[in-house]
């Protein structure tokens, strides 16, 4: 392989085995605020039981988080040393704030939370857990929005070769931006409540804790339905407007090849990219025209078409980004998400009789699995479906790399990389899943424990 190719895949896994934590940081963080708000309303001890049972998937998570994406800023120097000097201006804006900002927030009050249980008034912990909470999303704002320039540049300006920042403010408002940190904070909510049923349902299941563990079953069933609902409809909107701004990305999602009114929706597909054709597929009849213009009877552009179109705008080249990738990304999310809402709605109707449902508590244990499911494949859509740029519009991909980096360099780099975020990944699971199957009175020891 060529330094370009294992530089992206380098990227693509380091960047998804960081992405794994970082969605239940965002939606456990306040899940256990909104727990302690209770447990301070009603001084009821049950909910700080929970608030700190759930603290401590929160903290192993959190470090995961952090000891993963440390890397990932590296990669920036040694393998992309291109991409950073073109945007480097820019992009270290939001970086560093993020940085000094949000995460020694959030550090800092994590830790102020963990250890503060019996030396602080109830209501300054309290603080720290919203504190903790805020910290979290405010990091995710500013990492999107570096992101999102990359997705709609705004507000800059080209200068010998370089994009400089021309408006801060313009960076900030990039409409991107607030499509895609919704997305992003509620697929947090829904990850949280579907790890915090998983783990419910199995000791429900055992009865262990029933009281406990049956109250965090009816508040995470609650959690995940808005979560799943929300990023549902975020997610469509979402989609509207990358239409608008980044067509082929979402013409390749529908393998749509050519253009069509009104345009179908194929459920499942055999893709032939070098042939630019689909030999076989199940479709829905005019549903892409009502997804992506609200009007069954709408005209979308085809992926042909398409790269004319780019042909003529930026020069000689090809434009399509991996279509078949693109195709069953998309539905792995979708289909992800609207199996998490048709199981949140679930767990909600029955939420009060939850324990005689013993089917739908077996189901929901595994069903953990898929916010991350949706969540991953999700971020593969968005980043490879804007190919062959890394900035839209500015920068191609392999204008980005490093020109001395090395393809045996990276091969080292990789397989080191990849083998210990294997091992990291396996350690924070077994750690979360030794800590989430005991009973509350030995995690409870156990941070008694730790706090002292």
């Amino acid at each position: 392989m060529s330094a370009l190719t294992l530089a992206r895949w380098q990227f693509a896994i380091t960047t998804i085995f960081h992405f794994f934590f970082v969605p239940l940081t965002l939606g456990l963080s306040i899940f256990i605020a909104l727990i302690e708000t209770k447990y301070v309303r009603t001084g009821d001890e049950s909910y700080k039981k929970a608030a700190r049972f759930w603290g401590t998937i929160l903290l192993i998570n959190f470090v995961m988080g952090v000891v993963t994406g440390i890397v990932q800023e590296f990669q920036f120097g040694l393998n992309w040393s291109e991409y950073s000097r073109f945007m480097g201006d820019i992009f270290g804006a939001p970086l560093a704030i993020e940085a000094l900002l949000a995460f020694y927030l959030e550090s800092t009050f994590l830790g102020v939370w963990l250890f503060g249980w019996d030396r602080l008034s109830k209501k300054a912990h309290l603080a720290a857990a919203w504190l903790v909470a805020l910290g979290s999303n405010i990091s995710a704002l500013w990492i999107l929005i570096a992101n999102s320039f990359m997705q709609h540049p705004v507000g800059y300006g080209l200068e010998g070769g370089r994009a400089v920042m021309r408006d801060f403010w313009a960076l900030l408002a990039n409409p991107n931006v607030w499509y895609q940190f919704p997305h992003v904070f509620t697929a947090g909510i829904t990850t949280a409540g579907f790890v915090v049923m998983a783990f419910s349902a199995w000791h429900l299941l055992r009865q262990r804790e029933a009281a406990l563990f049956r109250r965090s079953f009816r508040w995470a069933a609650v959690y995940a339905l808005i979560g799943a609902i929300l990023v549902g409809v975020i997610g469509h909107l979402q989609g509207q407007f990358v239409l608008q701004h980044q067509p082929l990305k979402m013409a390749a999602a529908e393998a749509l090849w050519e253009t069509e009114k009104p345009a179908a929706f194929a459920i499942v597909a055999a893709i032939d990219e070098q042939a630019q054709q689909n030999p076989f597929a199940v479709r829905i009849p005019a549903m892409v025209s009502f997804l992506s213009y609200n009007n069954f009877t709408a005209e979308v552009k085809g992926i042909k078409e398409l790269q004319a179109e780019a042909v003529q705008q930026y020069g000689p080249g090809h434009y399509i980004p991996p279509v078949a990738l693109n195709f069953w990304s998309f539905r792995i999310m979708v289909g992800s998400g609207m199996l998490m809402a048709l199981l949140a709605l679930l767990a909600v109707v029955w939420r009060n009789q939850i324990e005689r449902r013993a089917w739908l508590l077996k189901i929901l244990i595994p069903a953990a699995v898929l916010p991350y499911l949706a969540g991953t494949f999700g971020w593969v859509l968005t980043e490879t479906g804007r190919w062959p740029w890394i900035v839209y519009g500015l920068q191609k991909i392999e204008d980005a790399v490093s020109p001395n980096v090395t393809a045996g360099s990276i091969v080292f780099s990789l397989t080191v990389m990849g083998l210990l975020y294997a091992f990291l990944t396996a350690v924070a699971v077994r750690l979360a899943l030794k800590h989430g199957t005991v009973s509350p009175e030995a995690a409870g020891l156990a941070a008694a424990a730790r706090a002292k």
